[in-house]
């Protein structure tokens, strides 16, 4: 089997006009999830014992320096994000993780390169355990995650997760058959001034200021199946089955508890299952999607399981380590002048086993020159 997974040592804004000037992948990649320095003013490091995000030992190898001003880290943020934009497919979007110091500056820096229009969401993650540090103010217990779109036409799988009925105190009726459901009203805000749901149905209009869910003839139908109820005073509301709703599941909401790892073996990585629930939601089987900070690898893994093709970029020749003792089936492109990746893969093999082929294939090239300033 073919693969066109690439990792790139270098700095990314090099690496990304490498994808768009030598690889011309401008309009190719359909999902971006970036997680850059969020302006820290610290220096994270790796210990043999202890790689997490609160590890800063002061005799660990240095893993990447965050050493920006806010105005430096704008602009060093603003220059990429534009080539992302360019990379980007019409149908494509991008996640970009970010804390709560720098966020509300990058969501002003990313309408500015994607327009406010492409704003889709933004994501509150819980990344740890509540904190019981002394300090004036309230426990920090989350980040964000800012979703935009190229366009108004972008790849969306209506992701869904599991609930627990059996807990679930709304569904306490049940019909004659047994099964357990509740109700939901059938009109939804905003008037409809022309469109068939302001209309009357069954002789009565949706209460002021609202609309039908539904167009009549389709509350017809869900009526004749049984699907309403109705009150003693007249009101009727649409029965939802607690069995469907656990078939189906939920729909995903805005706020996400996806705990940082606990053995991290990269400072700031990120929950695999996190980056599972974006690759899955926003990109299809075959498709490409790309990482400009990508650490340890944990976006490239997770797209790697659901079948999409995949590219990270990293500066850090600790994280592109990490990258090529985990992942398979890629080409290493290393943009640094210096040569500060260890021996250990560092030549062509060949005969390697893995889940995926017989072979796994690792192609070594010269570092590249005359790559656009």
């Amino acid at each position: 089997m073919e693969y066109d997974n690439r990792i790139i040592y270098g700095d990314n804004l090099e690496g990304l006009r490498y994808l768009l000037t030598e690889l011309n992948l401008a309009g190719s990649v359909r999902l971006i999830y970036a997680d850059p320095p969020y302006g820290t003013n610290q220096t994270f490091t790796i210990t043999e014992d202890r790689q997490a995000t609160i590890s800063r030992a002061r005799n660990g190898r240095i893993a990447y320096a965050d050493k920006y001003s806010r105005k430096e880290y704008l602009e060093f943020l603003g220059r990429r994000l534009e080539l992302m934009r360019e990379l980007l497919a019409d149908d494509g979007s991008i996640y970009l993780h970010i804390d709560l110091k720098m966020g509300h500056y990058v969501k002003c820096l990313m309408d500015d390169v994607f327009g406010g229009d492409r704003f889709i969401n933004d994501i509150t993650r819980v990344k740890c355990n509540p904190k019981n540090f002394q300090r004036k103010g309230y426990g920090n217990t989350k980040d964000i995650i800012l979703f935009y779109s190229k366009t108004p036409e972008y790849v969306w799988n209506h992701p869904r997760e599991a609930i627990d009925i059996e807990k679930d105190p709304r569904f306490k009726n049940a019909d004659k058959d047994g099964r357990r459901y509740t109700t939901t009203p059938l009109h939804a805000p905003g008037e409809t001034a022309n469109g068939r749901t302001g209309r009357k149905w069954r002789g009565m209009l949706p209460p002021p200021g609202r609309h039908w869910r539904y167009p009549p003839d389709e509350l017809d139908r869900l009526d004749d199946l049984g699907l309403i109820e109705w009150s003693s005073t007249g009101n009727p509301r649409k029965k939802i089955f607690a069995d469907e709703v656990k078939r189906r599941g939920v729909k995903v909401q805005d706020v996400w508890v996806f705990k940082d790892p606990q053995n991290a073996i990269y400072p700031t990585e990120k929950n695999l299952s996190m980056l599972r629930r974006i690759v899955g939601a926003s990109s299809n089987e075959g498709d490409l999607v790309l990482d400009p900070f990508c650490g340890a690898g944990t976006t490239l893994k997770a797209a790697g399981v659901l079948d999409r093709r995949w590219i990270g970029i990293d500066a850090s020749p600790i994280a592109v380590d990490l990258c090529r003792e985990t992942l398979h089936d890629y080409d290493l492109i290393p943009l640094c002048a210096d040569n500060a990746l260890s021996e250990a893969g560092s030549n062509e093999r060949m005969g390697q086993e893995d889940s995926r082929t017989s072979t796994t294939k690792r192609l070594f090239r010269p570092p590249l020159r005359n790559i656009p300033g």
